[in-house]
C-alpha cells in the first residue's frame, strides 16, 4: 500500500497519525458521550453495538464533533468509552474531561497494548511529567485496520 492513495472503506476514515504524534493538548470541560463496554481479559465483547447506538444518538442530535473516541481500560472486565461531541446528546450519558495530555501514536496489533502503555509511561517520564491517567484511542475498527493495512492507536496520557 506504500505510495498508493488509501481508498476509504465507508466505515472508518483513514487515519493520519501526524497531527497526534507527540503532542501536548489541554482540554477544559471537553464534552463526550460516555458508555460502558463489557470485556473479557480486556477484549471488548459489546463495543461495536455501543458505538453504533451512541453514534446514532449523536447523528440524530447533529452533535458530531471529530472522530475522536477514547477508551478508559478500567479493568480486565470492562472499559468506559468516550465519544467526542459538539453539544449535549439527548438519551446519552454525558461526561466532560479536563486536563493536559501528552499523545503518542502506536501501530500494530492490539495485543501490543501493554507494551505501548509501558512505552507511554517512559515517554511521559522523559518529558519530565507524571502520569495521572491513560486513555487509548482506537482509530479504526479491526475490519478497517485490515483494509488500510495499518492499525493505529493513539495513547493519551493525562499528566500533572
Amino acid at each position: 500500500m506504500e505510495g498508493q492513495a488509501i481508498k476509504p472503506t465507508g466505515c472508518c476514515d483513514p487515519f493520519d497519525p501526524g497531527p497526534w504524534q507527540e503532542k501536548e493538548i489541554t482540554w477544559r470541560e471537553k464534552l463526550f458521550v460516555k458508555d460502558h463496554v463489557t470485556s473479557f481479559l480486556h477484549v471488548p465483547l459489546n463495543m461495536g453495538g455501543k458505538i453504533v447506538k451512541n453514534l446514532g444518538l449523536i447523528e440524530k442530535a447533529s452533535a458530531r464533533a471529530t472522530r475522536l473516541m477514547l477508551t478508559d481500560e478500567k479493568s480486565t472486565w470492562g472499559s468506559d468509552i468516550y465519544i467526542d461531541v459538539a453539544r449535549e446528546v439527548p438519551g446519552a450519558q454525558m461526561a466532560t474531561i479536563s486536563g493536559t495530555f501528552l499523545t503518542k501514536v502506536f501501530e500494530g496489533p492490539y495485543r501490543n497494548a501493554g507494551q505501548w502503555a509501558e512505552e507511554m509511561k517512559a515517554y511521559v517520564k522523559g518529558q519530565g511529567k507524571q502520569l495521572k491517567k491513560l486513555y487509548f484511542s482506537y482509530t479504526t475498527c479491526p475490519k478497517c485496520a485490515r483494509a488500510y493495512g495499518k492499525n493505529y492507536v493513539v495513547l493519551f496520557a493525562q499528566v500533572d
